[in-house]
């Protein structure tokens, strides 16, 4: 019997980002070891999933679990201003590094995202 196939579901207001690699070689062509890249603030890399968003209570419910089931039996969330694809500029420091299937991802709240970069949007303008 085959075994299911597993995937991963992001949660809350977190992103999962396949990390680009770092700046390994200088402009003028020098090759910096490991750990002058890792010295760096901020990374980047593509969006491959998010999570839900940040729960939200009923506004006429007065209650400490806010991820619990409204009356209509749907769950409420603040969406996720991140999505699927974008390419994402974050601190370092607030990433998770995971391994799921042989592929490294790093998981970051969305609150230590500085910068979205999409097809289309005002940075194309910007670079052009």
């Amino acid at each position: 019997m085959a075994e299911p196939k597993k995937r991963l579901v992001v949660v809350g207001d977190r992103v999962l980002i396949t990390p680009e690699e770092g700046e390994e070689r200088t402009n003028v062509g020098l090759y910096l070891p490991p750990t002058a890249v890792d010295h760096q603030a901020v990374q980047s890399g593509r969006i491959v999933a998010t999570g839900p968003g940040q729960p939200l209570s009923a506004p006429t419910e007065i209650d400490d679990e806010p991820w619990k089931r409204t009356a209509s039996g749907e769950p409420r969330y603040l969406p996720m201003q991140a999505d699927v694809g974008d390419y994402a500029l974050f601190f370092r420091k607030a990433a998770v590094e995971i391994t799921f299937e042989g592929k490294q991802y790093l998981v970051v709240p969305q609150a230590a995202i500085l910068v979205l970069v999409r097809a289309g949007d005002v940075i194309d303008e910007l670079t052009s």
